[in-house]
């Protein structure tokens, strides 16, 4: 009889602490990050970042790095919850999946926003936007605000068609694209490029050139750059949650990636979060439907 209860205790006991096991397990959500230059920067930059998120939320973060292209469909898929992606991919995820704004970021002279530029050599003889017709160019991708599509609503609004008038243009593949263009200005591959003016920010303070190297024939207007968006059907609280971690992060905030305590923010390149409304993307809709792209494209 006593070795009977003492079964009876053993069992219980195992049962308690298997009970304790999965109570104690912490629900997993996905936040799906755009590729920047390549996976394995993006990363490095992001990993401490979902790590913080883990540890402010209490929830297990887990970082999908996503390529542009597949953005929507993998999302569209439910593959993760949470995206990170430039503005004119939050805007196509909130007009075709219902996307939610939840933070913008913010890195560099313009905060959370940046602009895009369409720039020569200096001494290359192009001073002005008009010099360009006829000249080599280089955009960066179709579905960047700052390094295609900015750029291009420039020149229409210069009167100058990109299809006609340029004597060519290329889209120039595989990854640290930004950066492709620039030198590929400074080197004479291209005569003119589409260059986002975060990238010759970094670039410049980076050492990689010199301010004098360039010559800006045009900017446009500051437009919200990267951004934290959120699915329509998601958690209240746990956005809630997210929304807080990410507005309070701070220079001195930490997360531990591999044994090691890193900067959170110094890891991501970035100064910080700031809450924008939705209808601060309207100027990047206004140049979508101008351009012609996704999600208003017509043809």
């Amino acid at each position: 009889m006593n070795r009977l209860l003492r079964i009876c205790i053993a069992l219980t006991a195992l049962v308690m602490i298997a009970g304790c096991k999965t109570e104690g397990k912490r629900q997993v959500v996905k936040i799906g990050y755009m590729l920047c230059n390549s996976e394995q920067e993006t990363t490095q930059r992001f990993l401490p970042l979902t790590k913080y998120l883990s540890d402010k939320v209490g929830v297990d973060f887990v970082m999908v790095p996503v390529d542009t292209h597949d953005f929507e469909k993998r999302f569209k898929a439910g593959e993760f919850q949470f995206t990170h992606t430039n503005s004119l991919i939050y805007i196509v995820l909130h007009e075709n999946e219902g996307v939610q704004l939840l933070a913008s970021e913010k890195r560099g002279k313009l905060g959370s926003r940046s602009a895009g530029t369409i720039i020569a050599r200096k001494g290359s003889g192009i001073n002005k936007l008009a010099d360009i017709r006829g000249k080599r160019m280089a955009f960066g991708p179709m579905l960047a605000p700052t390094g295609y599509l900015a750029e291009y609503d420039m020149m229409l609004a210069a009167g100058i068609n990109p299809e006609n008038d340029l004597g060519h243009y290329t889209i120039p593949p595989g990854s640290y694209k930004h950066e492709k263009l620039i030198y590929g200005v400074l080197y004479g591959m291209y005569d003119v490029a589409a260059a986002p003016a975060m990238d010759i920010e970094n670039m410049t303070r980076e050492g990689k050139i010199a301010a004098d190297d360039i010559v800006i024939l045009a900017q446009s207007k500051p437009i919200p750059y990267c951004t934290f968006g959120v699915a329509k059907d998601a958690d209240p609280a746990l956005v809630k949650k997210v929304k807080e971690a990410l507005m309070s992060l701070k220079p001195t905030d930490t997360a531990e990636v591999d044994g090691e305590q890193l900067k959170v923010m110094k890891a991501a390149w970035i100064d910080g979060y700031e809450e924008l409304l939705d209808s601060d993307y309207d100027p990047i809709r206004e140049m979508a439907k101008r351009v012609n792209v996704a999600p208003f494209q017509k043809y």
